[in-house]
């Protein structure tokens, strides 16, 4: 899926699975039963309903850097290295993380996993989470000494990016920095626009000084931008908005046995997902919220 920002979206209607998943939240599948033993293959599920024949995934098919039809997103690089560990192909229903995302594809058991799901999201079962992430303050490297913090003086007259309606926003509000900040649509048709893509383009140009974008999203375009940008995980204080979120994948309920099957892979190749992450730049937080090298 996407971004925690879709997440929070979609919880109003009812929701849309983060743009990410975003950031977030989304919903999924039906179960399969552990290996068998030294088999390589799927075990005969007694009352799961997953399908044993193949790893069926829920995906948007134009989601970059989450999910693409192409196979191009980092998504999709984690489902097939599930789907080789366990023994069986990787299949996609594909439909846009919008509203109608998980009654369309995981409750009407067309698939069984959605890879990209915020931690919380209440409409399935979440596996233990596989990375955890930020919402990024993003600058030009070569623009000076960077703000440290949303806090810093120098962001006073600056123009700052954020993508409406998520979490940053709020801290911009709090700040009294909302006055100069540039909007970026949260509601689009990810085949023909791509916020986080333009918003990361107009800070590398100069267009704006700053901006405020979920991470997976920021270091993935950042890595591509020909100008060096910097990337700052934001804090947020007791009384805001989470900035750091843990993603899961999503599973249907009622359906143990997938879900401790996953979380067996998932403990099995977290080495291997940690490096297709940061492959795709995205910046990853450890359990006390500080950044994990590379």
């Amino acid at each position: 899926m996407t971004t925690p920002a879709w997440g929070d979206a979609m919880n109003r209607f009812p929701r849309r699975a983060a743009r990410g998943a975003g950031a977030l939240r989304c919903l999924l599948i039906g179960l399969l039963l552990g290996l068998l033993p030294g088999s390589g293959a799927m075990a005969q599920s007694t009352s799961e309903a997953v399908d044993q024949s193949a790893l069926r995934v829920c995906a948007d098919p134009g989601n970059l850097p989450f999910s693409d039809r192409s196979g191009a997103g980092f998504e999709n690089r984690i489902a097939e290295l599930l789907a080789e560990a366990l023994g069986v192909p990787l299949r996609y229903t594909w439909f846009p993380q919008a509203t109608g995302f998980v009654r369309n594809t995981l409750a009407a058991r067309r698939c069984d996993l959605v890879t990209g799901v915020s931690l919380g999201f209440e409409l399935l079962q979440n596996t233990n989470p596989y990375y955890r992430s930020a919402y990024v303050l993003v600058q030009r490297r070569d623009g000076g000494p960077g703000a440290a913090s949303l806090d810093d003086p120098a962001l006073r007259d600056r123009t700052i990016g954020v993508v409406a309606g998520t979490p940053p926003a709020s801290l911009l509000v709090g700040r009294g920095l909302i006055g100069k900040a540039r909007p970026y649509p949260l509601m689009v048709d990810a085949r023909f626009e791509r916020p986080g893509e333009k918003m990361i383009h107009d800070i590398a140009t100069g267009e704006i000084d700053a901006g405020l974008l979920w991470g997976p999203i920021a270091g993935y375009y950042a890595s591509k931008s020909e100008v060096p940008l910097t990337l700052l995980p934001l804090t947020a204080g007791p009384e805001e908005p989470a900035m750091a979120y843990y993603i899961t994948m999503g599973v249907r309920f009622g359906e143990p046995e997938w879900k401790q099957q996953v979380n067996r892979l998932l403990d099995e190749k977290q080495a291997e997902i940690q490096a297709i992450l940061q492959d795709y730049g995205v910046p990853l937080l450890d359990r006390q919220g500080k950044p994990i090298e590379p």
